[in-house]
């Protein structure tokens, strides 16, 4: 499906650095709303505006994963980002819009399912095993204190 919405369009709702190329953003938007949205309903329960406002939207929040917007300044000598280190939509006021403005909630659905335990979905959870001796027996008992 083609990109709905333009580096202007989001620039109007987020304050962009012009150094900073919003085209990566607007791709991994449009991508996941033709994935999670535009396939609500057949592809017929959103309007082509409405997919281009969430589309916007969503460019913005990944926006902000590259250029953190400040919650808190003081006197412009520290400085508080809205950030986290978690995926999710819900980690910038652009996101939690565009899952607003997904009524089907393919987004929050998906943003439930990455946030809910850390993990993102569909990933397995890592584990170690130790193949070799436990320190018990490498360092003997009358070094482990």
């Amino acid at each position: 499906m083609p990109i709905r919405t333009s580096a202007e369009l989001v620039a109007g709702i987020i304050e962009v650095d012009t150094d900073i190329d919003l085209d990566p953003f607007i791709e991994g938007a449009s991508t996941l709303v033709d994935t999670v949205c535009a396939v609500a309903g057949d592809g017929a329960f959103y309007t082509a505006p409405e997919l281009e406002l969430i589309e916007r939207w969503l460019s913005a929040h990944f926006y902000t994963v590259r250029d953190p917007r400040s919650s808190a300044e003081s006197a412009g000598v520290s400085s508080t980002y809205q950030s986290a280190v978690k995926v999710g939509f819900s980690t910038s006021h652009y996101g939690q819009i565009a899952m607003r403005l997904d009524r089907a909630g393919g987004l929050a659905a998906l943003d439930a399912l990455s946030s809910s335990s850390g993990e993102v979905a569909g990933a397995g959870k890592a584990t170690i095993f130790w193949l070799g001796k436990d320190k018990r027996s490498v360092l003997g008992e009358e070094n482990l204190g």
